[in-house]
């Protein structure tokens, strides 16, 4: 059933237009994957159904009766808030009932309500419409709610009065979507749900949107995610919005297919155009020459003939960057690490230590792509610091190859400088010229006008892609990589993976993005309890040997 309805929609902002001319309709009973490059409006288009950015042109409309639950790419709680309290206070509507019954019962106990028969009638016909509410609402079963969409997004009760403040970003997300769909919306729109998951996240956030009673628009670039839940497709792109029915597999092929045959169709026609105007250009001179009105009007019929012709839009191009990654031979031996332990200390003035890291070996290999996977918080990225000398092991070596250049990706960007211009990062980064930082730069889809402003004034994905043209100029042939596509819309994604394939050199990337982990890696090493595992192949491999996948979702919980 239709839910909501774009039609003609314009929203414009003082820099100019987000989208023009567009219409949608969502429905309350599949889950669409609404997908495009990184700003392009598709948080524009969530807020704008929302009601929280108004159209410049054109309606929006709802049913009267539709209730929507919104979670954002940024969530923020209370500082003390706890996990059961938070997503509790996410049903307003109960709570607004249950402050009335409160009141109600309060003024039950005053003599001038109990002693007027009255007042006493009044007060109790308005607390029996509150208990209707409180019915309606779900107040009788809201606790037995809550627990069970808890466990379902991956919470055990332990959890439940851990404040919130002290979650990974990725728990933060799910808390933030359990607050939402505890009111049981009929439709639920979800910006970027799946960031920061692990794997185990991102099975339970899979199994319960499967599994969710009701419409779901999803905004992500998680490509796996995309092939295991979503009914279809919208795509918005160069403010045209397009609707393909499957997952995103079948999306990809025929996008593909769309886009050859709308460039055929284009060539062909421009063809023909070119065709009739150089016929009608020669039989106007002729005309003209000889003096014969004939040739005149079959040139003039054939320009107009050009006129009344369906003329096909030229394809659309979106700005992309080229990335090119070199590398070179460089040592045979990359990357040994040899009984490697870290300690860190429990805190609280305590002198007893936990081993992130225990006695763990590691050998990369010349021209290996190597996964470095594990839960959150399981010591990957101190693995990292330990590998580019940041940190002092415990204990145990690093020992990197004599002609190693290494190449760093932060997941937080930590290797630009925000206060400095794009140019001057790449200055201070490569040492090259003003002019090749603007050829690069340009390379990498920024404009002119960004090239000379702060980095700080840029996007997650825009930071994301001055990293990669740092890389690029860096010239390393060991590339460590911290989600490095974290912040990059799906086609930047993919043409990450086919530099990374054309690569003379390294690869050592943590990541929890699955179809990348399939692409791009031929070995994935789990970080575990302070220990790593080696398994052969990608992310799909590795799955099927751990019993990571969901299939055996159910089997792992219990």
């Amino acid at each position: 059933m239709i839910a909501a309805t774009f039609d003609r929609v314009t929203v414009a902002y003082a820099q100019g237009a987000v989208f023009s001319d567009l219409s949608w309709e969502v429905h309350d009973d599949r889950i669409v994957g609404l997908v495009g490059p990184n700003g392009c409006g598709k948080s524009t288009m969530l807020k704008a159904l929302l009601g929280e950015v108004r159209p410049s042109a054109g309606t929006i409309s709802s049913r009267s009766d539709l209730t929507i639950g919104y979670l954002p790419q940024a969530v923020e709680f209370p500082d003390e808030a706890t996990v059961y309290d938070t997503v509790r206070g996410g049903a307003k509507h109960l709570l607004s009932v249950e402050q009335g019954l409160a009141a109600v019962e309060a003024r039950l106990v005053t003599p001038a309500v109990y002693e007027d028969e009255d007042a006493l009638a009044a007060v109790l016909h308005e607390q029996e419409l509150l208990l209707k509410d409180y019915d309606r609402l779900g107040g009788p079963g809201m606790e037995a709610r809550i627990r069970s969409i808890l466990y379902s997004l991956g919470f055990g009760k332990q959890d439940f009065g851990r404040p919130v403040n002290v979650l990974s970003g990725g728990q933060k997300k799910m808390v933030g979507l359990a607050a939402q769909v505890v009111n049981k919306p009929e439709l639920l729109l979800l910006d970027e749900p799946d960031n920061h998951l692990d794997f185990s996240g991102k099975m339970y956030l899979e199994s319960f949107l499967r599994e969710y009673n009701g419409g779901v628009v999803l905004v992500s670039h998680d490509r796996y995610l995309l092939d295991l839940v979503v009914d279809e497709i919208h795509e918005l792109e160069g403010g045209v919005l397009t609707r393909f029915p499957g997952n995103y597999s079948e999306y990809a092929v025929e996008k593909d297919h769309q886009r050859a045959l709308h460039e055929k169709h284009f060539a062909d026609q421009q063809k023909e155009v070119n065709r009739l105007e150089q016929s009608a250009k020669r039989l106007m001179m002729w005309g003209a020459v000889f003096d014969n009105v004939k040739f005149i009007r079959r040139g003039q019929a054939m320009l107009k003939r050009i006129e009344r012709m369906d003329k096909i839009d030229r394809p659309h191009k979106q700005r992309e960057m080229k990335l090119s990654l070199g590398g070179w031979r460089g040592s045979t031996k990359v990357l040994e690490a040899l009984g490697l332990s870290k300690d860190y200390p429990l805190g609280d003035g305590s002198t007893e230590t936990k081993a992130v890291l225990d006695q763990l070996d590691l050998l990369v290999r010349h021209g290996e792509r190597v996964g470095l996977v594990g839960a959150n918080g399981s010591g990957k990225s101190v693995l990292f610091r330990l590998i580019r000398d940041q940190e002092e092991p415990t204990s145990g070596e690093v020992i990197l190859g004599p002609s190693v250049v290494t190449g760093y990706y932060a997941q937080e960007h930590e290797t630009v400088n925000p206060d400095r211009s794009l140019i001057d990062n790449l200055r201070h980064a490569a040492g090259v010229s003003d002019t090749r930082a603007i050829q690069v730069l340009l390379r990498f889809a920024f404009t002119h006008d960004q090239a000379r402003r702060p980095a700080s004034d840029l996007s997650g994905g825009e930071r994301s892609r001055l990293q990669l043209a740092l890389i690029m100029l860096s010239g390393a042939n060991f590339l460590m990589l911290d989600e490095p596509t974290n912040n990059l819309d799906i086609r930047s994604a993919e043409i990450l993976e086919d530099a990374l394939e054309e690569l003379e050199g390294t690869v050592l990337v943590i990541s929890h993005d699955r179809y990348f982990l399939d692409r791009a890696v031929d070995r994935i090493v789990e970080l575990k309890d302070g220990k790593l595992v080696e398994y052969s192949g990608g992310y799909s491999e590795y799955a099927e040997k751990t019993g990571l996948h969901p299939g055996r979702l159910e089997e792992r919980s219990a």
